[in-house]
């Protein structure tokens, strides 16, 4: 339908505004602009989207009484068990956000975890690493539990962990991206309860 609007004077002129609008189109018209713009803003957000934390759990069964299993891994001060550490030094007696471990790896690198839970009733400790070269561990805002269950006269240590990919920007590097950090802990996980295993029931 065609409408002509009352005259109007523009800069001294008489004028008509002339629409083709019916209602019906209006309200339509209203649906497609109200549609396209939640379109684009879910492509916005689709491809504005950052990193997402990753999540690793790796557990073992070894042959000992948790006791016995927690008195070889429950240290936050001694890492001897864990293949990749040449030296741990610590400070704090063991009080959350203030207790710290300096690890040295055996290629020379160096960095520092931080103490957030401990409990040796109940054979489990959290700690968090603020800081760390991505060369070392290609991961941001990285914190861990390790946990000893018992289970019968065996016992299952458990190690799970979340943290952010070492590229915190979006586009990655391959070596920074999300699978690059799951697969980095994850390696750090399996070899260092492989490890423990291995020490605790041959005794050594």
């Amino acid at each position: 339908m065609r409408a002509v609007a009352p005259s109007a004077r523009w800069n001294g002129e008489e004028v008509h505004v002339v629409s083709f609008a019916t209602r019906g189109n209006l309200a339509a018209g209203g649906v497609a602009v109200a549609a396209v713009t939640l379109a684009a803003a879910v492509s916005s957000t689709t491809f504005a989207h950052g990193p997402t934390r990753q999540k690793v759990t790796e557990t073992i069964e070894i042959d000992a009484p948790a006791e016995k299993v927690w008195a070889a891994v429950g240290s936050f001060y001694d890492l001897g068990w864990l293949p990749i550490v040449a030296r741990t030094d610590g400070s704090g007696d063991l009080v959350p956000d203030q207790a710290m471990r300096h690890i040295t790896v055996r290629n020379g690198g160096e960095f520092d975890e931080i103490l957030a839970r401990y409990d040796a009733q109940n054979f489990m400790y959290c700690y968090r690493i603020e800081h760390i070269d991505v060369k070392l561990l290609p991961v941001t805002n990285y914190s861990s539990f390790l946990t000893v269950k018992p289970d019968g006269g065996k016992s299952v240590v458990e190690w799970r962990g979340a943290c952010y990919r070492g590229y915190p920007l979006n586009d990655p590097p391959p070596e920074l991206d999300d699978d690059a950090a799951v697969k980095a802990v994850t390696g750090l996980y399996k070899a260092g309860l492989a490890a423990s295993k291995a020490k605790i029931e041959s005794g050594t």
